[in-house]
């Protein structure tokens, strides 16, 4: 896209302002022309994402599978029974959405629709051309700023095509309550899903970070997390306390807070809000963030020469990165033991005793989960 114009139910979209920022009261946006997906990529997701845009044949086989999917009837469900955005119904949307687009110059602007659902959520759906779907709930919860960043969230999610993926982990967690009275065919469908929630959880950082390209407002990004977590009571609530929950909750406890932590992100296609908002700053603050800012990124038209090895091992030095850095009590131990770990009985009986041993946590549990959307 050139001209910064967008299709929508084949109308043009809106003219872009001709120095190529957006403009906000008090302040301007900057635009990112050509951006890949990979320039606000989580590393594990996008070394996956480069691997599958890699396999001979990838568009045709899921375009085949699309006639299994339960695409086609999801769309007439939210066109028959959801309200959808447009220059006419929820304006003030349909122009976050055109303005998203705009910023990470997405060319064709995805269909979007309001449902009433009192639970904050959204998504972005489909196989063939992405829908974006939010509730009353998300809509009403939210400040303008706020939905923004949401708005941008899922425009990141139908820029890397994640959309695709959802669709298939929708259809699988289907497919495996159908299925769940056969042992063997259950088990293989939910090794499959577990597998697909964690790197879901790895797009959900990623469509965060492009959620803030499009905002460029670190604050809402927080604030629109925590009323996620908390409700729409920000005058309760504290950025600075709500990321402190979020090393707490890292590293908080002994080994057996580590393991309940694991059993209990495991069924989740989210990571948990604080550790969102975590990650988030953690990223707005980096040089990354910060060259792609600068207008420095890696453009799409690059994609194609994009090596999978790099990729693999730019998110294997991300994983080993974490290790060495996290204060996690597992974490702590699989770095000792890589690091070659003297007396690792000590060790292990310290951390499963919590409190006395070395490396052991204080005794707290990690309760301070924070909320999850």
């Amino acid at each position: 896209m050139t001209d910064g114009n967008h299709e929508q139910d084949g109308k043009n979209g809106g003219v872009p302002p001709e120095d190529g920022q957006e403009r906000l009261p008090g302040r301007q946006r900057r635009r990112f022309p050509g951006i890949s997906s990979r320039a606000y990529e989580h590393p594990a997701d996008r070394s996956a994402l480069v691997a599958l845009r890699k396999l001979s044949g990838f568009d045709t086989v899921f375009k085949a599978l699309s006639g299994l999917l339960p695409e086609r009837s999801l769309r007439l469900l939210f066109l028959s029974d959801s309200v959808r955005v447009s220059d006419e119904q929820f304006a003030h949307l349909n122009s976050m959405l055109r303005d998203a687009c705009y910023i990470l110059d997405l060319e064709k602007v995805p269909a979007m629709y309001v449902t009433q659902d009192p639970k904050p959520n959204a998504m972005c759906i489909g196989l063939d051309e992405p829908i974006i779907v939010v509730t009353t709930g998300l809509v009403e919860l939210l400040d303008e700023e706020e939905m923004r960043a949401v708005v941008g969230h899922e425009v990141g999610h139908a820029l890397s095509g994640h959309s695709v993926y959802r669709t298939i982990l929708l259809f699988l967690t289907s497919l495996a309550l159908k299925i769940a009275w056969i042992p063997l065919g259950n088990i293989a469908i939910m090794a499959i899903i577990t597998a697909l929630r964690e790197w879901f959880r790895k797009s959900e950082l990623s469509a965060d970070r492009a959620g803030l390209l499009v905002g460029q407002d670190l604050q809402a990004s927080m604030r629109g997390l925590m009323k996620i977590a908390g409700g729409n009571h920000l005058h309760e609530m504290n950025v600075d306390a709500f990321l402190k929950q979020a090393q707490e909750y890292e590293a908080g406890g002994d080994l057996r807070d580590s393991v309940l932590k694991i059993m209990n992100v495991l069924p989740r296609s989210h990571p948990f809000t604080t550790v969102r908002a975590a990650e988030l700053k953690k990223w707005s603050e980096s040089r990354d963030y910060q060259r792609i800012m600068d207008g420095h990124y890696p453009r799409r038209d690059e994609d194609k020469d994009t090596s999978v090895t790099d990729s693999f091992k730019e998110s294997a030095s991300h994983y080993a990165d974490t290790v060495r850095t996290s204060k996690d009590p597992l974490m702590k131990l699989v770095g000792d033991i890589a690091g070659g770990a003297g007396d690792l009985g000590s060790k292990l009986k310290g951390k499963f005793g919590g409190g006395n041993g070395s490396g052991g946590g204080s005794g707290e549990g990690s309760g301070t989960s924070g909320g999850g959307a």
